[in-house]
């Protein structure tokens, strides 16, 4: 699971990183969901612009034209065209057997029409089936389950250290899998996935393989897919 795009070799969550993450065979791409003040849909981590863009102020008091017109390159000359992806365009990028795991940021996921906009666009994009949506927040996830009911949830945890139900995902910090050896064992009991939150995980690859972890997180799709022992697809 590409952990916004190959952040290490390209400004996350811009088209040119996840791009990289499908060459590089990652199997799922995961980004994070905000609005614009027009309602699209749009994949930045952040709630304001200064970090990875070269705006000011925060994402959700943009328009989309406002919010394209800012380049995403993470101050990267060489990625200075890069823009901030829509749903849309990361959807066009996706393979038949690739999946999208959306976290989903902002407050106005607590609003179920959102939810329900977010699932019909999935819907309509052909990648329903293929997505999850994330979130830190439950009740962001609930309110997500009442708008778009055949959209899967994950949730994401710094300090639950036993699965909770609910949810068809569950991502806890990589510790709390050290804390409770037994979580990924307990969750599959219930027919839960679990992908610990562990975006560097080279060196702990051997512990998820042996917990039977279903995914793994990572900054370097590229690295992870050697560890493994995977030849990354044709595209």
């Amino acid at each position: 699971m590409a952990h916004r795009g190959n952040r290490t070799a390209c400004p996350e969550n811009t088209l040119a990183s996840f791009r990289r993450a499908l060459e590089d065979g990652a199997d799922v791409l995961e980004t994070d969901l905000w609005l614009s003040t027009d309602g699209v849909f749009v994949c930045i981590h952040d709630a304001t612009l200064e970090r990875t863009t070269d705006g000011r102020g925060t994402v959700e008091a943009r328009s989309l034209a406002e919010l394209k017109a800012l380049s995403a390159g993470c101050g990267r000359p060489e990625f200075a065209s890069e823009r901030i992806p829509t749903l849309a365009e990361l959807s066009a990028l996706l393979p038949p057997d690739r999946g999208l795991a959306l976290e989903l940021k902002s407050d106005r996921f607590l609003d179920p029409e959102v939810g329900r906009r977010l699932g019909e666009e999935l819907e309509a994009l052909g990648v329903l089936e293929r997505c999850v949506a994330l979130s830190f927040s439950r009740a962001r996830l609930q309110a997500c389950r009442r708008g778009a009911p055949r959209l899967p949830t994950g949730w994401i945890t710094l300090k639950e250290s036993r699965p909770i139900s609910g949810t068809e995902l569950l991502g806890p910090y990589w510790p709390l899998l050290l804390l409770n050896p037994l979580y990924v064992a307990l969750a599959h009991r219930r027919g839960q996935a679990v992908a610990p939150l562990d975006p560097s995980p080279t060196r702990r690859l051997w512990l998820w393989k042996l917990l039977r972890c279903d995914a793994v997180l990572t900054d370097d799709p590229a690295e992870t897919v050697r560890q493994l022992g995977r030849r990354p697809p044709r595209i």
